[in-house]
């Protein structure tokens, strides 16, 4: 499985860049897991502003930097989407992001580590529905983390504290990852099947 893990926000002083990190260590420990951070402060895109649909324009035109973002989601078997809580949502960055997909994420599985004011689950939420209009599979596990300044150095590192907790968050992110992997798989060979 080749997993994506797309930073979400692009603000300075952002905490996320950690928890992404936190994140690709772990699904690297995965075996036939390779594990690549795609951070959208890479991928200056203007505001979303095409004609017609992305999915229903045989001319279309894209931006060059979109285009470099597309390429890359493309190349995935698998996302997970790391975003910080904006005012019950999700970045304003992350959502232009979505809006220049067409089919880039069909039919394969993606999941969301969030974190902010009530480990950032209104935006979890929020950004489910998100990804379900785009075609791909949001698995039912997601990892809500509260307090990520102080529970993860900028290493990417989980404090010992939170380790300790057999419940806490890295035990949440290791089953979030083992049910994203399934999906992974099991997808994989649907999409061959039907090829």
């Amino acid at each position: 499985m080749k997993v994506g893990i797309v930073v979400g926000t692009t603000r300075e002083g952002r905490q996320t860049p950690k928890q992404a990190q936190w994140v690709a260590t772990t699904a690297a420990k995965l075996e036939d897991v390779d594990v690549e951070i795609i951070d959208l402060a890479d991928y200056p895109m203007p505001f979303f502003a095409e004609p017609i649909s992305p999915r229903y324009n045989p001319n279309r035109v894209v931006d060059e930097t979109a285009q470099k973002f597309l390429d890359k989601l493309a190349e995935q078997d698998a996302y997970i989407f790391v975003t910080p809580e904006y005012n019950h949502s999700i970045p304003g960055v992350l959502k232009n992001a979505f809006d220049y997909l067409d089919f880039q994420m069909n039919r394969k599985p993606s999941a969301i580590v969030s974190h902010g004011t009530v480990g950032g689950a209104r935006a979890a939420m929020h950004l489910k529905e998100i990804l379900s209009e785009g075609k791909t599979v949001p698995i039912p596990s997601f990892v809500a983390f509260h307090g990520v300044s102080e529970g993860i150095d900028d290493d990417g590192n989980l404090s010992e504290a939170l380790k300790a907790n057999p419940y806490g968050p890295q035990a949440q992110l290791d089953g979030m990852l083992a049910e994203l992997k399934w999906y992974s798989d099991a997808l994989a060979a649907a999409r061959a099947q039907e090829a």
